[in-house]
């Protein structure tokens, strides 16, 4: 199974353990169950999904989804 599919079902599990769902998410956002799942997949991005789920998991949407939120590394120019 790949790895965007595994974290979307751990999502989905982790919702359900916490008493939610994608379900509920799209509903409290007023948004289609299929735009939360193409998030929690990984095919698609909204910070607002992203921070809602994160919320409702007690975490943050760069723990869940790490390579969204990589650091960017900018070069520093010296002023001379």
């Amino acid at each position: 199974m790949r790895p965007e599919i595994q974290r979307h079902e751990r999502i989905k599990m982790a919702l359900r353990l916490a008493g939610s769902s994608l379900a509920m998410v799209a509903r409290d956002l007023d948004v289609h169950v299929s735009t939360v799942a193409s998030v929690s997949r990984g095919k698609s991005r909204s910070r607002r999904i992203e921070d809602r789920i994160a919320i409702i998991l007690e975490t943050s949407p760069q723990r869940l989804w790490p390579e969204r939120y990589q650091a960017v590394v900018c070069p520093v120019n010296p002023i001379e």
